[in-house]
């Protein structure tokens, strides 16, 4: 059986024998050469079948970032920490762990072919013994959530607002609901100010794994 530390060894090899590839696959910020992607995809999968990888690169020319999560799972942190900390010291490209709080949150995010406004969405919280429980509110929310893409862009919004990794650790509860007709009569607030009241409990919220309702 071969340990997770040389098949963590093996695929940052990989990396350094065909990243050069990949960026020179590049086409309107995003990279073509599937094979080579569905590559890296295989031997993440190898190492903890959770982890997952996308690029981003700065405005222009800037530096490319190979960002490393693990789908939400925290069980796998330990393994994107541990991917990440080996990672080699390649020029041009940056290895980051989790996907970190966006500035400015964008107003719109795009999900296949629809998009998705911010404004769309209103959430709601409660501190309970050190736990951070936060609901998420949208019109006419589908009784199954599985194959609602406002679901995934909420997501995306979460990742920007307060990052990948405290969403996982430090968000107990993550519930949906319908939203009323009159929010602010509920005393919810737009998903836009998640960030200022979250920051504003963070100390007083225990790490803990993330449960999906």
């Amino acid at each position: 059986m071969i340990e997770p530390s040389e098949k963590i060894q093996s695929f940052w090899q990989q990396v350094e024998q065909t990243i050069d590839r990949l960026l020179t696959s590049e086409s309107e910020n995003q990279f073509d050469n599937e094979s080579l992607l569905l590559e890296y995809s295989k031997s993440l999968r190898g190492i903890d079948a959770n982890l997952t990888f996308h690029f981003e690169r700065d405005e222009g020319e800037g530096s490319v970032e190979m960002i490393f999560g693990c789908d939400g799972y925290p069980e796998s942190i330990s393994s994107v920490l541990t991917l990440v900390g080996a990672a080699p010291d390649i020029g041009g490209v940056s290895f980051v762990a989790f996907n970190n709080r966006y500035d400015p949150v964008p107003a719109t995010v795009n999900f296949g072919d629809e998009q998705f406004q911010l404004d769309e969405f209103w959430f709601g919280y409660r501190v309970e013994s050190g736990r951070y429980h936060l609901d998420i509110y949208m019109q006419d929310l589908p009784e199954s959530l599985d194959m609602e893409p406002r679901i995934e862009a909420v997501m995306i919004y979460l990742d920007a607002l307060i990052g990948e990794y405290d969403l996982m650790t430090r968000v107990s509860t993550l519930d949906w609901y319908d939203l009323p007709a009159d929010p602010v009569d509920y005393v919810l607030q737009p998903l836009s100010e998640l960030r200022h009241c979250f920051d504003q409990q963070r100390n007083h919220i225990s790490p803990i794994g993330l449960i999906y309702h």
